[in-house]
């Protein structure tokens, strides 16, 4: 049996959770990754009211759609980051406060731990989402930095977020980063040493996500298995990237996503440089047995057209295992 393709809801906060589950429905998903902001999946509700994630779920089910994970990106971002007026615009409310960093980055800590509690309740057994990182303003290193300051900003990650892990590891819930430029672990070395560092706790994993490491130059097929224990949720997501020359290069050149001139950008599935066929063989060697979640971007195609295309096609690049060798009809007794 092939794996559910499901939806993360984070790129269609605008619509209602409603209309996003009759649309989804319609372009054929399995269910929906439902992310912790606009309606479509509220923490503090979740908590607060006895109800709630059981309307949740109900809801999805009219539309004949399951859920298997949520995920709170932006409040993720702000427990290890360096603060700034950026961040107001990705927090709730109640997270920002008054807009003291420290204050800020504790307040997300909060959530975060809340976020695990709130997932137990709806069910679900994988938190995806952000950690953020104090180092990550030194990513090239000139002047040059000292590695203890990068020594340091993996310390205050884990000093950060253990408290957090805690409490997933309480409630029987994992936390699945998604490897990502601007978090602790951006690459397949840091990724490593994140989980080193949090002493290899099983609470801690990744949501994998291609699109993330290609344009990079990473092997993102390598980190299937390199982390193969460690995948606890994946994101189906397409990366086109320029294989000669452009006018910027991967630091993206304070370019907007669809400039004409970025050496890379998001497609569609199946219409960037991402080979789809070796991750599912990849997914199936390790055992991964859970959705492939569709977050769908694109800055040129229509996101109502995309998400259908994009769901047919991972229907059709994904592959169950063999359940014996295509030869053993010849071996001897």
């Amino acid at each position: 049996m092939t794996r559910p393709v499901t939806l993360f809801t984070g790129q269609w906060a605008d619509l209602t959770l409603e209309d996003l589950a009759r649309k989804a429905a319609g372009w054929g998903f399995d269910g929906l990754e439902l992310a912790c902001w606009g309606d479509h999946f509220e923490v503090q509700r979740a908590l607060e009211e006895p109800r709630y994630c059981e309307q949740r779920i109900s809801l999805l089910a009219d539309y004949g759609l399951s859920t298997f994970a949520i995920s709170n990106h932006l409040v993720g971002q702000a427990v290890c980051d360096v603060i700034d007026s950026r961040h107001k615009a990705i927090l709730p409310d109640y997270v920002w406060g008054d807009g003291d960093p420290e204050g800020v980055r504790e307040r997300a800590a909060q959530e975060m731990a809340d976020t695990a509690r709130a997932a137990a309740k709806l069910g679900v057994t994988v938190v995806n989402g952000f950690t953020g990182s104090s180092i990550w303003p030194f990513l090239y290193s000139f002047p040059p930095v000292d590695p203890a300051t990068i020594e340091n900003g993996f310390r205050d990650f884990a000093r950060r977020w253990n408290p957090i892990l805690d409490v997933f590891g309480d409630v029987g819930v994992k936390f699945a980063l998604e490897v990502h430029p601007t978090e602790i672990a951006f690459d397949i070395s840091t990724a490593e040493r994140a989980v080193e560092v949090l002493g290899k706790r099983p609470e801690f994993g990744f949501n994998y996500d291609p699109s993330h490491l290609g344009y990079q130059g990473v092997d993102y097929v390598r980190f299937i298995s390199e982390f193969r224990d460690r995948i606890y949720h994946v994101h189906m997501k397409d990366v086109w990237w320029s294989r000669g020359g452009t006018r910027s290069g991967v630091f993206g050149g304070h370019l907007e996503f669809g400039h004409e001139d970025r050496h890379w950008d998001f497609r569609s599935l199946g219409r960037g440089s991402i080979d789809f066929e070796e991750i599912i063989r990849e997914l199936n060697r390790i055992g991964y047995e859970g959705p492939l979640s569709i977050e769908w971007e694109d800055s040129g195609m229509d996101r109502e057209h995309g998400a259908e295309e994009a769901c047919a096609f991972v229907r059709s690049v994904d592959f169950p295992p063999s359940g014996h060798a295509f030869d053993a009809a010849f071996e001897s007794d």
